[in-house]
């Protein structure tokens, strides 16, 4: 970061937007993430723009402007394709009264002046206005000296910023993470003292500020600064009991340690590095100390760490497409696979699996034993074999699922009188038990000869199990 801004980077339509208000007598700047992002040469995401115009005035000055936050002075402009195109949000600079709710303030008032605009926002480093007309950079509160630094610093008395909007907290731990700087001590020790705000903040909120947190490069940065200054405590107390939690002979780090170094090493979306954070939550409960190896134990820490991890999701908000994939893989994280595998336990263990998880499931493990930090490039070589054997059944068309099985659905009920229902499902599932076993049987008269044998064996009440 060498703190020069190459106006080249702002698009065509943001700087035809500030010069079009500059034409009618108004100003106008970038301001926030999109200012920081550009003085770090980073990609910018969003490109919010400030004016000293009346949303009304706005209005007036372009055809289409949507009042998408017109209570707190926020307007949408869009702009042909003439003016470089694109939809950009453009606020009245403004000033804020109190917050009584620890979410919003309670009134909005305009001001004229950017630098009292710039006085009511969480961090230094998001307080820099630019002219993008003309390069004028406003910073009133020493934002690029502390990105320079990689320091972040509430603007003005950090307990009054973090006591406006308690989500601030929960920012500053992410930001931590996603812009790899360092809390000021003075911000740092405001946290704790603000949680009774941070509880105010919705659950959806913490979510999207988790899931942004985990597309950093270290994501643990984030989730140790939570951890320190108290917003799991808040958030998430199933994992706090990970810390501190003492491990056995194949792990360096308490389970705490190893969670982080396990979500900074897998590689993959922000849902499965949360699955990651959550892998190994059902530990502290399962653990135990075995007189035979005088070594701890955890048996069974991934079924107890799956019934952890699915309230807390649901608690957050998370959609049941994510809690159950996150579920999935926190169930099954524990590959234990050895060269001594049948095809057959193969074949078993990707029914088990899933194929549609089975790329998840390479990368949670591979973090999994990265995470260790035990024995190196050595400890891989079991899963790297499984994959190949995986990769090698799969790709000879193999029965995995019942969809594979050549006997389908209406073939027993065209063969054998039977009736769509629970009954038909086992049966398939017992067929499939009988071709990954044996793939030579998944011929229509093999098939059809067991299903004859297996019907006698089946009562009519039979239940699919979940």
């Amino acid at each position: 970061m060498n703190g020069e801004v190459d106006l080249k980077v702002v698009p065509r339509g943001v700087v035809a937007l500030c010069s079009r208000l500059r034409e009618r007598g108004h100003r106008a700047w970038i301001v926030g993430g999109c200012v920081r992002d550009l003085l770090r040469q980073a990609t910018v995401a969003d490109w919010d723009v400030a004016t000293s115009a009346r949303p009304d005035q706005v209005k007036q000055a372009f055809r289409r402007v949507i009042p998408t936050g017109i209570q707190h002075g926020t307007v949408t402009v869009h702009l042909p394709e003439g003016d470089g195109g694109g939809s950009y949000e453009v606020t009245t600079l403004r000033g804020e009264t109190s917050y009584s709710d620890g979410r919003r303030p309670d009134a909005v008032v305009f001001v004229d002046d950017i630098v009292e605009d710039l006085a009511r926002r969480d961090f230094t480093m998001n307080a820099i206005a630019l002219d993008p007309v003309d390069g004028h950079v406003i910073d009133p509160f020493g934002g690029r000296a502390d990105l320079a630094a990689k320091v972040l610093r509430a603007v003005g008395v950090p307990a009054e910023r973090f006591a406006e909007d308690g989500l601030r907290v929960l920012r500053a731990a992410r930001f931590v993470a996603s812009l790899e700087v360092e809390l000021e001590p003075a911000t740092a020790a405001a946290i704790r003292p603000a949680l009774d705000t941070y509880r105010k903040v919705s659950a959806e909120r913490v979510r999207d500020e988790w899931m942004k947190a985990l597309k950093a490069r270290q994501p643990s940065r984030a989730f140790d600064t939570m951890r320190e200054h108290g917003l799991l405590e808040v958030s998430a107390p199933e994992l706090l009991p990970q810390v501190g939690c003492e491990q056995n002979k194949y792990h360096r780090y308490d389970v705490w340690g190893h969670a982080m170094a396990c979500v900074d090493a897998c590689q993959g979306d922000a849902v499965l590095r949360l699955s990651a954070l959550l892998h190994d939550v059902g530990k502290p409960a399962s653990r135990a100390f075995s007189d035979k190896t005088q070594d701890y134990t955890f048996y069974d820490h991934e079924r107890i760490g799956a019934e952890i991890a699915d309230p807390l999701l649901a608690r957050l908000r998370f959609s049941n497409e994510e809690r159950a994939r996150i579920t999935h893989l926190v169930k099954n994280h524990l590959v234990v696979y050895e060269s001594s595998w049948s095809d057959a336990a193969v074949r078993r263990w990707v029914r088990r699996i899933g194929r549609k998880s089975l790329e998840d499931l390479y990368q949670l493990n591979e973090a999994d034993i990265r995470g260790k930090d035990r024995d190196g490039e050595a400890a891989l070589t079991p899963l790297v074999e499984l994959r190949a054997r995986v990769g090698q059944i799969l790709a000879q068309g193999d029965a995995i699922g019942t969809k594979d099985l050549v006997v389908k659905g209406g073939d027993l009920i065209e063969d054998l009188g039977m009736k769509p229902g629970p009954r038909m499902g086992v049966l398939l599932d017992r067929l499939l038990d009988q071709v990954i076993e044996d793939p030579r049987l998944n011929t229509r008269d093999a098939l059809l000869d067991r299903a004859r044998i297996l019907l006698t064996e089946l009562p009519e009440d039979v239940k699919r199990p979940r």
